[in-house]
């Protein structure tokens, strides 16, 4: 990176944090819960721009060890998923009156739903795996930088909403192992998502930069998430389940393939349960 690159960048970092502090003060004054709920969203979007720091001092990484990095993302997701949104669901529904069957079959339902509702963005937006190839309609109007960009945020959105309608419930605790937990996996999803940039031919900077800006998706969800959920608290359950079926989706459709395409599927799947186990010990000790 140039001196000049630098220094607008760090103009940039600072106008940014002026906006976002002034931000969270209106935010803390109409609803503390929304405030929090950008907070946790920064937090993991801060997280996926510290991984892109080693392509900017040009750290290489073997292919093994971005598998073994995707497959932790995947097991602190899935862990996520259980332990952070499922569970707290089913509470928040009994809590609301509904019987074990209702609640099992309310919760069901919306985590089928925020599935499906990745599975429609997945099938109208063309995007790009980082492996696979291109995929969707019109792909060949839009640059392979952009796509990959488009995959990216199709990564961050369920994670973004996740953090905002746990910070909209009741436990406090719960939404800060959360928003923890993803900010961890966001790390290693920084990293492997430069390192795909500069495989396409992008520039440290340029691949760092893209990285960067593809993290600012979960604030924005994160607060969409929280003021959506706060309108009633009869959406908590479903907005819980809807987060976690948007990550199953993710984890099954693009994580987990991408991390066994090379031939690591051993060292992708002691990632997924070594953040499985660490995401799960942080959300039943915090929470």
């Amino acid at each position: 990176m140039t001196l000049r690159h630098g220094i607008g960048l760090l103009i940039a970092l600072g106008g940014a944090y002026l906006l976002i502090a002034d931000m969270h003060a209106q935010l803390a004054a109409s609803d503390p819960r929304i405030a929090a709920a950008l907070m946790g969203g920064l937090m993991a979007a801060g997280a996926t721009a510290l991984g892109t720091l080693p392509v900017m001092l040009s750290q290489q990484f073997s292919q093994r060890a971005n598998d073994a990095m995707l497959g932790f993302g995947a097991g602190v997701m899935l862990a996520a998923c259980t332990f952070s949104l499922v569970i707290p669901a089913l509470h928040a529904a009994r809590a609301l009156g509904a019987g074990a069957w209702d609640a099992g079959l309310m919760v069901g339902s919306a985590v089928l739903l925020g599935g499906l509702v990745l599975l429609v963005i997945d099938r109208l937006t063309p995007h790009e795996h980082f492996l696979k190839g291109v995929e969707g309609p019109r792909v060949h109007a839009i640059r392979r930088v952009w796509l990959f960009v488009l995959a990216i945020s199709l990564h961050n959105l369920p994670e973004g909403l996740a953090i905002g309608v746990a910070f909209a419930g009741p436990d406090a605790l719960a939404a800060q192992a959360l928003a923890t937990g993803i900010s961890i996996q966001d790390v290693p999803e920084g990293l492997v998502v430069a390192l795909a940039l500069r495989r396409v031919g992008c520039t440290r900077t340029f691949s760092a930069m893209l990285g960067i800006a593809s993290g600012l998706v979960e604030p924005l969800f994160a607060v969409l998430g929280a003021a959506v959920v706060g309108v009633s608290a009869d959406l908590l359950p479903w907005g819980l389940a809807a987060a976690a079926g948007a990550m199953l989706f993710v984890i099954s459709h693009e994580i987990i393939p991408e991390s066994h395409r090379q031939g690591h599927e051993a060292f992708a799947t002691t990632g997924l349960m070594l953040g499985f186990v660490l995401m799960m010990v942080l959300d039943t000790s915090l929470g």
